[in-house]
């Protein structure tokens, strides 16, 4: 079981390039079930939910291919489907297998997935995946842990989503698109990784208004076809590299993410002081820089959907909050489980006390190495930047929760300067 092992107290210098987004390349990988022809997707980020995902269509007899090794872009090839059954051994490791749902039922008339499980950061039931495709005319029981869904042919309805829920609208989307007649989707995720799949479903032949605001329509077609299409730019990683170079005191720059996406982000990183500049576009890729503040300022947070300060960078602006000068209060209001990296915090000398949902977060404070344990891919990136800043030698634990989002992390971050190294051991 992997470990970093972080020196802190280096000033990061350079250029980063931000990967392509995980949560936006696993449901453009689930999308290509609903059609026979080929689907080329790049921009794919490295990391182990892609190749959990490339594992879960090859098990159902997709074929699915890589000019990369490590894999950097698919071809992937849904035209005969013979396993339609996301099997537990794989939707434990990733619970973005549910996303093959929607698709499956939708083309094939049948599905069986597994339920995810429990989760470390809180509950993140499916309830809401079912309901709508219910609503939208499958038969699904859910028994021994799986929910198996049936349908002749899916037809278009009105839904309402009672909480605003991501991979929920991924589903309900990728269903709705081979419907008969019309669907409307009411309250859906407006992340950028939704417009995105709605890009690729466009693409693919798909009619859908209204991607990237709360109602979306989708004109059910007969079928989809092929396309190619290369996924947008990982905001979560772009913001844990800006919390980066601000927290040390740097100077970053960030090549080819998406400034638009990260407007929240922004936002609170400049109320805590730090300069960040756009340094131009091409090619519908932004540049940044961020330059560390010299007396970072306090500030409170609470995470909300988007377009609002996101769940995905909470752990993040912990780190940073505990070497702003005052009192931070940062409300968790996704996820009620999403702050046991504050703990592991505390551990290195953060002045943290939880207040149910919310940490209160007093700096700054003098953060001296420790050994921790990461209990989730957020909370990973929050203690690796908080490894960045502590005296002497920090070392985390099951690094394998980052290996799921992030792409070579402690490489990018050696290369602008700071001590880190992957140490591989047994178990």
């Amino acid at each position: 079981m992997d470990q970093f092992k972080i020196e802190g107290g280096r000033r990061l210098e350079g250029e980063v390039r931000i990967s392509g987004a995980k949560n936006a390349a696993l449901p453009a990988m689930a999308a290509a079930l609903l059609t026979a022809e080929t689907v080329r997707l790049g921009n794919i980020p490295r990391v182990r939910d892609i190749i959990t995902m490339a594992k879960l269509l090859a098990h159902m007899r997709c074929r699915v291919e890589s000019p990369d090794i490590p894999p950097s872009s698919f071809v992937i090839q849904a035209k005969t489907v013979s396993h339609i059954e996301a099997p537990y051994e794989l939707v434990k490791t990733m619970r973005a297998s549910v996303l093959t749902l929607g698709p499956l039922v939708a083309r094939f008339g049948y599905a069986r997935v597994s339920l995810p499980g429990g989760c470390a950061i809180g509950s993140r039931p499916i309830d809401l995946h079912i309901q709508a495709l219910e609503k939208l005319g499958a038969t699904i029981s859910v028994d021994h842990g799986y929910v198996e869904a049936r349908a002749k042919r899916l037809r278009g309805t009105t839904f309402h989503f009672p909480k605003i829920t991501v991979t929920g609208t991924e589903n309900v989307l990728t269903a709705a698109v081979l419907a008969e007649g019309e669907t409307i989707l009411e309250n859906a995720a407006r992340e950028p990784e939704v417009t995105d799949l709605a890009a690729l479903l466009i693409k693919m032949g798909a009619r859908i208004e209204g991607a990237g605001t709360s109602t979306i329509r989708v004109q059910g077609v007969e079928q989809l076809h092929g396309a190619e299409h290369d996924v947008i730019p990982d905001r979560i990683e772009a913001g844990t590299f800006l919390v980066a170079g601000a927290i040390t005191g740097g100077d970053l720059l960030l090549k080819d993410c998406c400034a638009a996406h990260l407007g929240a982000i922004i936002a609170k990183l400049r109320e805590c002081g730090v300069d960040i500049q756009s340094e131009g576009s091409a090619a519908g890729r932004d540049a940044l820089r961020v330059r560390g503040a010299r007396k970072l300022t306090a500030a409170n947070v609470t995470t909300e959907e988007y377009p609002g300060f996101a769940t995905d960078m909470q752990a993040q602006f912990m780190a940073l909050a505990t070497q702003a000068h005052g009192v931070s209060l940062i409300r968790e209001t996704i996820f009620e489980n999403r702050m046991l990296h504050a703990s592991e915090m505390m551990r290195m000398g953060a002045h943290i006390v939880i207040e149910g949902n919310t940490a209160v977060v007093t700096g700054p404070a003098r953060l001296s190495g420790a050994p921790v344990t990461a209990s989730d891919l957020r909370a990973s990136a929050g203690l690796v930047l908080a490894g960045l800043v502590a005296e002497n030698t920090t070392v985390i634990d099951r690094v394998y929760h980052i290996d799921r989002g992030y792409e070579r992390i402690e490489e990018k971050l050696r290369s602008v300067g700071a001590r880190i190294e992957r140490i591989s051991r047994p178990g």
